[in-house]
């Protein structure tokens, strides 16, 4: 095993050094920031909140494992909605700028903190960050950190953490989804409605209504039970085919589908709030947009709650990581995950590959609602040249 990890180290930096010595000798943008420092990296940095051109990529400090850190070179980040969320500054509490964006990487252990059991350098990772993701290197604590099975690409890595996690939590944890439920999730094309397709589909005789854009309908509808345009009626769609309603709604849109969310619960039935997306409907933050949403969210009586027999919750899985120290509980989860990875039975849904420099872009692709499955910026991938 000690061999083993040293020859995977050796290979490592040998190729750290081939592809820092090609992007010198190339002399392209990526090659002039590390020709100059080798303690310098790429990243992309939002310089304030706001729209899209706060965004650039730009050196900073490689940062280096602390006690119980892994320090990672990153190969694949993940791009998630509360990316567009966070770039606005629309969440509570959020950092202050400059800052690095990003949750979730996958990549090659490049160093080890003290204290560090159970990873060797040269291993191959997927992790979540507690910012800082969309960097050319990154440290975590191990406690967040996964080994990704051999057959799982760098890309397929970046795409797993976040929304398998948020779908299986939602599921069994929150909503203990059992055989012949029926499920209503929104954004069914995104990269959470196709985790929560998939691990639907690992239990028997499990309905699942999804909302999406139509011109989404032809790529997914294998994938979902009964498929609804995103502007349809829904509701009456829904119960046309269940009069009763369903067992769990997964609500990642807020605003009006709150109430509609919890008036098609059948008794003892879970809502799940896991986002606010209807809350950005612009480049930058919009107090009226954000007025207007919560304007539109019913008024949850608890006497009524407590008649009709019916359960609202909600869900974060940043804040269950990063301020509610659930970092054990996730493990348990993601070791789930990676065995029924492992038996395909699941698989991230990719939908493209982005350079860092092209983030303004993705972040727009993902604002439009243009993706099935899950966007990743791939730290090595060279920008697409513009075409005149």
């Amino acid at each position: 095993m000690a061999k083993e990890g040293a020859q995977r180290a050796e290979e490592t930096e040998q190729m750290i050094e081939k592809e820092g010595g090609k992007e010198a000798a190339e002399g392209g943008a990526a090659g002039n920031l590390r020709a100059g420092d080798a303690k310098e990296m790429r990243a992309v940095v939002l310089s304030a909140f706001g729209g899209l051109n706060k965004l650039r990529v730009s050196k900073k400090a490689m940062p280096e494992p602390q006690e119980g850190e892994l320090k990672i070179r990153v190969k694949a980040c993940g791009l998630n909605f509360i990316d567009l969320m966070v770039r606005q500054g629309n969440i509570d509490n959020p950092p202050k700028t400059p800052l690095v964006p990003g949750f979730e990487c996958s990549g090659i252990v490049e160093a080890l903190g003290d204290s560090v059991k159970g990873f060797e350098i040269g291993d191959r990772v997927m992790a979540f960050v507690n910012y800082n993701a969309w960097a050319e290197v990154v440290c975590t604590p191990v406690e967040f950190v996964y080994k990704i099975p051999d057959d799982m690409s760098f890309s397929e890595a970046a795409a797993f953490p976040m929304n398998f996690v948020t779908a299986y939590m939602m599921l069994f944890e929150v909503a203990n989804l059992r055989e012949g439920m029926s499920v209503l999730v929104h954004s069914a094309g995104g990269g959470v409605g196709q985790a929560v397709a998939q691990l639907c589909s690992t239990i028997p005789n499990v309905t699942v209504f999804g909302t999406a854009s139509s011109f989404k309908h032809e790529a997914i509808k294998n994938s979902v039970t009964h498929l609804f345009d995103r502007n349809a009626d829904y509701v009456q769609e829904v119960k046309r085919i269940s009069t009763d309603g369903v067992d769990i709604v997964l609500d990642c849109l807020c605003g009006e589908n709150t109430g509609k969310g919890l008036s098609l619960l059948k008794p003892l039935g879970t809502y799940i709030l896991y986002g606010s997306s209807n809350m950005v409907t612009g480049e930058t933050k919009s107090f009226f947009s954000f007025a207007k949403s919560w304007w539109q969210v019913e008024k949850v009586n608890p006497i009524k709650l407590y008649e009709e027999n019916k359960v609202i919750a909600g869900f974060s899985l940043l804040n269950l990581l990063f301020k509610q120290s659930r970092g054990g509980l996730i493990k348990g989860v993601m070791d789930k995950l990676l065995n029924l990875y492992n038996t395909k039975k699941i698989k991230p849904v990719v939908d493209s590959l982005w350079a860092l420099e092209e983030v303004k872009e993705a972040m727009q692709r993902i604002h439009d609602r243009g993706n099935i499955g899950k966007l990743i910026l791939d730290v090595e991938k060279a920008p697409t040249p513009l075409v005149s």
